[in-house]
């Protein structure tokens, strides 16, 4: 029976500190957009409607494209996971989407001497890494025909950090709309959310929706104040069309490393995988856009080859489930890693309150502190980590 991958499962991302410092410092720009195109009008709430219901996405074939500029300082670069925070701090990234229903979907993602490809088949989930050659097959596990895996890591298409910014409407957002534009040579609606707290570093997301199928073509997330985008991922090519099967044909190299990955009947939304550590003392403080992840210190180190274990998008750590099926296996931190981790840790600055002391990295968009072991992180003005210090729950 086809592993069925619901619409949120299949692009799913965290809301955690894992994916809000995965930022890429991109030289590589999406395109900018051309002329508004006529669509039929539509209110905020409808085009809130058609990206939340679970319409079927129509078959598509295109190319994706992430930038982000934080205002970090120049790093070292890094050979390390594509998608481990290191690589998405230190480079921009393309990704070819094929798609044709929700259990047959290819993600591929080329670097300059390897690729990593996740590949649905109708019945089996598959991660491929070119480098080191290494393949995890995800399979439903007793009763859990249905179970799916929950992909988690940085957004890697505009649909996945539209689900992920959708998380956040309701009565801490306000909603608009701004004229369309020309995405990837299709009309779009634009659909704005801001937060209503001040407090919040985001100033503003917008949306870019198809206005045909309501398919999200493009998010740009805007630090407060500013002009130009934070973070931004979109097609740069896109095409409704039928993809050719083979893209969906997998069979493992020969010599490949193989790793079986069974999906748990207890939950549809995790992957429990034999041997997995579980991460412990991971949590949050606050909710919607003032929502503060904490972790030890010491993750930061593993989180920059890709070896961290995933996070639920609550921030709460899903002990012995969800590995983070976009990063690399396995080794230990290179030394390239830990001059980016060095270099990035560089632009810290002391500080204390009632709190306590610690150390704090401010970027346009995150806020980042360090103090007694921990790290809190988030969108959010200082005050609001250092309101979460010693009050951050599992």
């Amino acid at each position: 029976m086809p592993l069925k991958m619901s619409r949120r499962a299949r692009w799913a991302v965290p809301g955690t500190a894992v994916a809000v410092t995965a930022g890429v410092v991109a030289a590589l720009q999406i395109p900018a957009a051309q002329a508004s195109p006529d669509l039929p009008n539509k209110t905020p709430a409808q085009l809130l409607a058609s990206l939340t219901n679970d319409s079927k996405v129509p078959p598509l074939t295109g190319t994706v494209v992430e930038t982000t500029s934080l205002g970090l300082p120049q790093l070292p670069q890094a050979a390390t996971s594509a998608t481990s925070i290191t690589s998405l701090l230190t480079g921009s990234h393309t990704v070819k989407v094929y798609y044709q229903d929700a259990s047959h979907f290819r993600l591929a993602i080329p670097q300059p001497e390897s690729e990593t490809d996740v590949i649905a088949d109708g019945s089996k989930l598959w991660l491929w890494q070119s480098t080191p050659d290494s393949v995890t097959e995800f399979v439903p596990s007793g009763n859990a025909k249905h179970a799916v895996p929950e992909p988690t890591g940085a957004p890697l298409t505009p649909q996945q950090a539209a689900n992920e910014v959708l998380k956040k409407v309701g009565k801490t957002t306000l909603v608009s709309v701004q004229a369309n534009v020309m995405v990837a040579g299709e009309p779009a609606y634009q659909l704005v959310l801001a937060p209503k707290d001040h407090r919040s570093l985001v100033g503003k997301i917008v949306i870019a929706t198809d206005g045909k199928y309501g398919v999200p073509l493009r998010v740009q997330v805007f630090a407060k104040g500013a002009s130009n985008p934070a973070f931004q991922v979109g097609y740069t090519a896109l095409a409704f069309t039928q993809p050719d099967p083979a893209n969906f044909t997998f069979t493992p190299p020969s010599g490949a490393s193989v790793d079986v990955v069974k999906v748990g009947a207890d939950s549809g939304k995790s992957i429990e995988k034999s041997g997995q550590s579980s991460l412990s003392g991971v949590g949050s403080y606050g909710k919607s856009w003032l929502t503060v992840a904490s972790f030890p210190q010491r993750y930061l180190s593993e989180a920059m080859t890709g070896n961290l274990g995933a996070v639920s998008g609550s921030g709460s750590a899903a002990p012995g489930k969800q590995p983070d099926i976009y990063s690399a296996k396995g080794g230990s931190v290179s030394v390239s890693a830990q001059e980016v981790l060095n270099a990035l840790l560089g632009t810290a600055k002391p500080v204390h309150g009632s709190w306590g002391s610690g150390t704090l990295v401010t970027t346009s968009l995150v806020s980042m502190l360090m103090t007694n072991g921990e790290v809190y992180i988030g969108a959010v003005e200082p005050s609001v980590l250092y309101a979460a210090v010693g009050h951050t729950s599992s």
